[in-house]
């Protein structure tokens, strides 16, 4: 690797794109997660132009290149632990265009998801993915990861709304797949091979998506009941009568003292097991799907039950989920967040499950998430993490929590993919033949391994 590089990419990228500055060093060293690894560059991409340049360098110098959003990630997956070049998007951050028409949006990777959302609201339509983050994290992050959020279990993930890619790969070759049709079927799924490939295979710098009509009414229900048990059961009785919520969250005792300790008692309801419902669509249909939903849930016996039919209404009742994360963190332990999925008449096992971890590990753990299509979150909170021995404690208690998973015809992730974080679970949770077809694809993209090097394909 030359020994100035910097010079090198200034001279071919220009003096603004690029930094080799402690401080942005150290900024896009990591994500969410706890390791940290600074790069020796920063790039800081204005067009795909300017992307493929710098991946043509890279690849004949056979420099490592880590290409990043917003770095709201939960797996350390845009760590660039090989040095080399972090590749930062965040400056192609333009919506070119939204198309009522069309019911589409063709947007560069660094928009900020929420930002899309609100645009697109204001054309009447409706972007539906909704990790918690949206108001921080980026388009192009949700692709890198197929990100969620609680409305998948009605309307699906970031994958089933990605109609079109432009896609720099390895070579700083330009591959446009896909457009701004709802319908394709020519060739290869080449979309849905780059959506979720976690930065491995090549550097998306233009996303279309497909939108959706705004539903004009939604209404949300919120209950909080005695135990995690009740409140499982009570998801698998909506299923049961034949309801299709936009979201089904359930949050746990600890979870719930986490958010009082942060927000104040007064904005938490007492109880130790927390269920969020939302419906949307028409007005009178949601007025009277919410009021059954009411009385299915009020014959249960739960502690507190609120409703929400206005906007701001919903949003109050919101507020303190998209805020379980920031809660946890409050609390001064290290926050591991595991977001496994289990077959959804599993949940009330998961539950409990974890609460045996707990008392056998001695680990406070709290789970919440998305209950609706058994995407739960369960998160170690950690004493000392930085301590060899607690971390070997951790690894022990996600061997018995991954191995039950499993077991039970689980997935180790969901929505935050596998990074650094999961790497070591990585050949558990895949097949031999699985993992010999993504080594394929990855040399036959990426011969070099130069894009992302270091996770979980190492």
């Amino acid at each position: 690797m030359s020994m100035n590089l910097a010079e090198d990419l200034r001279k071919l990228l220009g003096e603004e794109a690029v930094s080799d500055e402690a401080a942005d060093l150290a900024a896009h060293g990591g994500d969410k997660w706890v390791a940290n690894h600074p790069p020796e560059v920063v790039v800081f991409a204005n067009s795909t132009e300017q992307v493929s340049r710098l991946l043509r360098f890279a690849s004949e110098k056979k420099i490592p290149v880590t290409a990043r959003g917003a770095g709201y990630g939960y797996v350390g997956g845009c760590v660039p632990v090989r040095g080399g070049i972090a590749l930062s998007l965040v400056r192609m951050n333009r919506i070119k265009e939204i198309s009522f028409g069309d019911s589409i949006a063709i947007v560069e990777p660094g928009v900020i998801t929420a930002d899309l959302q609100d645009e697109a609201r204001e054309q009447q339509l409706f972007y539906p993915p909704d990790p918690a983050s949206r108001k921080d994290c980026t388009i192009g992050g949700n692709v890198a990861t197929n990100a969620g959020g609680p409305r998948c279990l009605k309307y699906g993930v970031t994958r089933n709304y990605v109609i079109g890619l432009e896609v720099v790969l390895a070579s700083g070759e330009v591959l446009r797949t896909g457009g701004r049709v709802h319908k394709n079927k020519t060739g290869f799924s080449l979309i849905g091979l780059f959506v979720g490939s976690e930065g491995m295979l090549g550097v998306v710098t233009e996303i279309t998506v497909r939108l959706l009509p705004l539903p004009p009414a939604r209404a949300t229900l919120s209950a909080v009941f005695g135990t995690m048990t009740e409140t499982a059961a009570t998801v698998q009785a909506i299923f049961h009568a034949g309801f299709l919520p936009a979201a089904l969250e359930i949050a746990d005792r600890f979870t719930l003292e986490a958010a009082r300790l942060d927000k104040g008692a007064a904005h938490v309801p007492a109880g130790h097991a927390h269920l969020l419902v939302e419906v949307d669509g028409q007005v009178e249909s949601v007025r009277s799907e919410m009021a059954a939903l009411e009385k299915l849930i009020a014959g249960r016996n739960p502690n507190s039950l609120a409703t929400g039919l206005t906007e701001e209404q919903c949003e109050e009742l919101w507020a303190m989920r998209r805020d379980f994360s920031n809660s946890l963190r409050a609390t001064g332990l290290t926050k591991l967040n595991e977001d496994v999925v289990v077959p959804r008449s599993r949940l009330v096992e998961l539950i409990e499950f974890a609460e045996a971890l707990q008392k056998r590990h001695g680990f406070p753990i709290a789970c919440f998430g998305h209950a609706g299509d058994g995407n739960i979150h369960v998160n170690l909170m950690a004493v000392d993490y930085e301590s060899s021995a607690v971390q070997k404690r951790v690894e022990g208690v996600l061997d018995e929590l991954f191995q039950q998973v499993l077991a039970w015809g689980g997935v180790i992730t969901g929505e935050h993919g596998i990074g650094l974080a999961k790497k070591r679970w990585w050949p558990d949770a895949t097949s031999d033949v699985a993992r010999e077809v993504h080594r394929a694809i990855k040399d036959a993209l990426d011969p070099s391994a130069i894009l992302n090097p270091g996770k979980f394909l190492d």
